[in-house]
């Protein structure tokens, strides 16, 4: 089949769109990258997903933000095509994650009841209208329905891209919030450990934006926090969260670590660079804090495999080899998968599952009590 996957992450730099042709069954799929794309929010969109995200707001603005993502998704998919010189006829199947805009993965109590809930949004019914293809969407509520956090979904796809027989591997991607994925060597499904391990580029970008008034998007090549000096005093205190000493599994995003986060880290009155470099350096040591504490006990740790764009940024990286020390760090692109790709070519794959009624949440990544199929299907 032929399959596009599309994914809208936490850092909202864009619509993410991978084409792949995927063929066999389950942990056996053969999977052959064709084609990605990467299209820009018209001006305006990434403000208001923003604005929307986490917060008490009119369902109104939600609902019209609904369409409009699902008809954007629709026409990034078109756009993909063209790039890679694939007829928009000949896909099978799209899968889209959607843009999440709130996830709780822990129940809390609502009129006596214990409940968690998630919801993304990018309506499938229009993405289906425009592209001509069935799509599925809205992959995390079987899991919670299951009893699972919702969240990791990837390590399903880290596990089948990146396992090897001799090497234990982890498969690390740094978004806008950081997770990993630790595959033993030679191991089933049933003993692979993901979860989220904190704040990947998200809060070095919401400090970015503030310190240039919105004219910088990010930290390129981590010039600015190789400018600045991470202050001890504010990172002992935000690795007292409770959430780094938080078992898996686990997963966090923007509600945790989104713009309050970042404005609570702006009151320390910390010189610009400086504040940057804390930010970095916070996202270094909870990685690191992770596999220390979660992984290594469990298993060696021989490669750590880079994706996302966190993957370019020395002020990350580089210290995270330096505190790797034995570990081989490689990016997933030496493996066939474009690093900014790769979360794109997951959903994809979890579509082609979804269509083929195959469960696909790693009970052991999401806590949930049983398999299940992931995502709804519609047809355009």
């Amino acid at each position: 089949m032929l399959v596009a996957g599309i994914m809208s992450g936490t850092s909202v730099d864009g619509i993410d769109v991978a084409i792949v042709k995927i063929g066999g069954e389950s942990f056996d799929l053969k999977i052959e990258p064709v084609g990605f794309r990467e299209s820009p929010f018209p001006a305006g969109v990434r403000e208001e997903v923003l604005a929307v995200s986490d917060t008490t707001v009119a369902m109104s603005r939600i609902s019209q933000l609904n369409f409009l993502l699902g008809r954007l998704f629709g026409e990034a998919v078109l756009d993909a095509c063209e790039h890679a010189s694939v007829p928009v006829s000949d896909l099978d199947l799209i899968g889209s994650h959607g843009q999440t805009i709130y996830h709780q993965g822990r129940a809390s109590s609502l009129f006596g009841f214990e409940v968690a809930s998630t919801m993304q949004i990018g309506e499938p019914a229009c993405i289906a209208r425009i592209a001509g293809a069935p799509v599925v969407a809205d992959f995390r509520p079987s899991d919670m329905a299951a009893g699972g956090v919702g969240a990791p979904l990837v390590p399903f796809a880290d596990y089948l891209l990146f396992r090897h027989r001799v090497r234990s591997r982890v498969a690390l991607n740094i978004g806008g919030i950081a997770n990993l994925t630790a595959i033993p060597a030679g191991a089933g499904p049933e003993d692979v450990l993901a979860f989220d391990t904190g704040p990947g580029n998200m809060v070095i970008d919401h400090l970015v934006q503030a310190i240039t008034d919105g004219t910088g998007r990010f930290d390129r090549d981590g010039r600015m926090a190789s400018q600045g000096n991470a202050d001890e005093g504010l990172l002992g205190t935000l690795l007292g969260d409770p959430y780094y000493f938080q078992p898996p599994p686990k997963s966090t995003g923007r509600e945790h670590f989104g713009v309050r986060f970042a404005e609570k880290l702006q009151d320390w009155g910390l010189a610009e660079n400086d504040l940057v470099a804390t930010a970095a350096e916070l996202t270094v040591r909870t990685i690191l804090l992770a596999v220390e504490r979660f992984v290594r006990p469990r298993m060696p740790v021989h490669e750590l495999v880079v994706s996302g764009g966190g993957r370019w940024n020395p002020s990350i990286l580089r210290p995270l080899q330096e505190g790797l020390r034995g570990t081989r760090v490689r990016k997933s692109d030496e493996f066939g998968i474009d690093g900014d790709a790769k979360e794109a070519v997951a959903f994809a794959i979890l579509a082609y599952e979804a269509f083929h009624r195959r469960p696909a949440n790693l009970l052991s990544a999401t806590g949930a009590r049983a398999p299940a199929i992931l995502g709804k299907i519609v047809y355009g």
